[in-house]
């Protein structure tokens, strides 16, 4: 698919990290991107910046997906490019012990429950949507029609301790991008996700410099934090090569995370 002003495109959790890199690297190459996300005041800062549309979208929300594509479309038309970047980090062990007390407590559920109703019913609930209007599409060259490309984690596939809630929902992620291309192959909707490592992230900003150091350090090459825009050219590259499909791609400088 080659990028440019005949395209459109949507990109979740587009108000920092990286969907946001990924967001401006679209307007970039000239495609017309809706950002959606939660916060109204960064988003459409960066809406402004590059000559895009902002929707505030919950994806745990059937309505307000659906809201958010509608607006969307009405400024740009039918998307050919989604790129699902929302999500939600959530730790705790499967029993923890409180210091003090020695008492014992389970996983809060509804903790697991949210982190799994944002990072993979809401993956899902944005690819399914988008992809009806997709199919639709005439096709372009290839007879491709669009291409989805969703956020995973490296936990995936390493979860560390205290992780069981990210990584189930980021494995569900990959799991589900091979029966998806599948579904969609014969009206030629492309999906691919990619599982990145530890990036500079908003997120990651939080924590102290030695912290961040030592995270960096322990990645066998290069050895630094990945940047979001290492993430966003992975990502336009899948959009642009028509032949990749089904597949989930790690982005971590050949690191496996220890079990702590």
């Amino acid at each position: 698919m080659k990028l440019d002003s005949t395209l459109s495109a949507v990109v979740t959790g587009a108000a920092s990290g990286l969907g946001q890199a990924t967001a401006r690297a679209l307007a970039a190459q000239g495609v017309r991107v809706a950002l959606f996300d939660l916060n109204t005041e960064a988003g459409q800062a960066v809406a402004e910046e590059i000559g895009g549309v902002f929707a505030q979208v919950d994806v745990t929300s059937d309505a307000s997906v659906e809201a958010g594509f509608a607006l969307a479309r009405t400024a740009h038309g039918q998307e050919r490019i989604l790129i699902n970047c929302a999500g939600i980090v959530a730790g705790a062990k499967t029993v923890s012990r409180d210091r003090a007390t020695g008492a014992l407590s389970a996983f809060p559920l509804d903790q697991f429950e949210r982190t799994v109703r944002v990072n993979l019913f809401g993956t899902f609930r944005c690819i399914a949507l988008s992809a009806v209007g997709m199919v639709a599409l005439e096709p372009l060259e290839d007879g491709e029609r669009g291409v989805i490309v969703n956020t995973a984690s490296i936990a995936a596939q390493d979860g560390q301790m205290g992780q069981a809630a990210y990584a189930a929902s980021k494995a569900g992620v990959v799991g589900l991008t091979l029966p998806v291309a599948r579904d969609l192959a014969a009206d030629g909707v492309r999906i691919n996700t990619i599982l990145p490592g530890i990036v500079e992230t908003p997120m990651m900003a939080g924590m102290s410099q030695a912290v961040q150091d030592s995270l960096a350090a322990s990645v066998p090459f290069p050895k630094r934090l990945g940047r979001p825009s290492e993430f966003a050219s992975l990502a336009l590259e899948i959009c642009r090569n028509t032949y990749l499909n089904g597949e989930a791609i790690r982005l971590d400088g050949a690191i496996r995370m220890p079990p702590r």
